[in-house]
């Protein structure tokens, strides 16, 4: 008996050990020059995980194939392991890859969205932004909500809220200055910045332009009251402590401005609104 289990403890320990150089060998794109997954050659990786896929067809071994089959611009294989996996985000981002590689952009937003896949979805909007902002701020807005719908963390909601003013800023500068339209999208923006705000209070860079753009819209004592919020998160902040000066600045208090110009300097005298605020005192002198 005691022979018997030492075969059987022998042959799962050489089949684990097989497992993980087959895994390696799919991974040997990736490793570093010399070391041992690159001595391991790709076949012997396909070898033991379609041996796998025979035996025991698990999600990991699928999802393995997919993934190889992906690397190696197969796409028809890819897909053919990617179907057979059950619903999940590993599934909707594999297919979301293979669709992409196919050039269709479309079904692979799709799939981007179920995984959901931010990074993917983000970086499809920032491109369509450069011609059409509305539509890359609709494609945020669809992440915001299937972020939502999932419970996901409030920072990455945050985030969806937060590129979708960047993107509502973007469409209103392409309309004509002072249009009912532009006011439209520079107030949907603002409410889009507060949304980021308040699922995300201790972030200093929603904060900043949360306040910057209350400060645009003449909401002068609420973007004070973010400035200080800033302020409050991060003392060091030179962009929250010259925001407090270009407000005073706007209300006419230029002593004050000028002494949060002097305490931002001295925290960072290259920071942005630092510029903004001896851009508005030199002009007025």
């Amino acid at each position: 008996m005691r022979w018997i289990a030492g075969v059987v403890v022998a042959a799962l320990l050489l089949g684990f050990a097989a497992v993980q150089a087959a895994s390696d060998a799919f991974e040997s794109h990736a490793a570093a020059a010399g070391t041992l997954p690159t001595r391991i050659p790709s076949y012997f990786g396909w070898a033991v995980y379609n041996a796998l896929d025979r035996i025991a067809p698990a999600p990991y071994v699928e999802a393995t194939l997919a993934q190889g089959a992906l690397a190696q611009d197969d796409l028809d294989t890819a897909e053919r392991h990617a179907l057979r996996l059950p619903a999940s985000p590993v599934r909707d981002e594999l297919l979301a890859r293979i669709a992409e590689a196919r050039g269709q952009h479309a079904l692979a937003l799709e799939y981007f969205l179920a995984a959901p896949d931010a990074a993917a979805i983000e970086a499809a909007a920032e491109v369509n932004a450069t011609s059409d902002p509305a539509a890359a701020y609709s494609l945020e807005q669809l992440l915001e909500v299937r972020l939502a719908l999932l419970k996901t963390h409030p920072d990455a909601v945050a985030e969806a809220y937060w590129q979708m003013g960047r993107f509502a800023n973007r469409k209103a500068w392409v309309q004509v200055p002072g249009s009912r339209a532009q006011n439209q999208w520079l107030a949907r923006a603002l409410r889009d910045f507060d949304a980021a705000v308040t699922l995300s209070p201790l972030s200093e860079r929603y904060v900043i332009e949360d306040a910057n753009q209350a400060d645009l819209l003449k909401e002068h004592d609420r973007a004070a009251e973010l400035f200080r919020h800033a302020a409050a998160i991060d003392p060091g902040s030179a962009d929250a402590v010259a925001g407090l000066g270009v407000v005073a600045w706007q209300n006419g208090d230029r002593n004050a401005a000028e002494l949060y110009l002097k305490r931002a300097r001295a925290l960072d005298a290259r920071s942005p609104m630092v510029a903004a605020l001896e851009r508005d005192l030199s002009s007025s002198r």
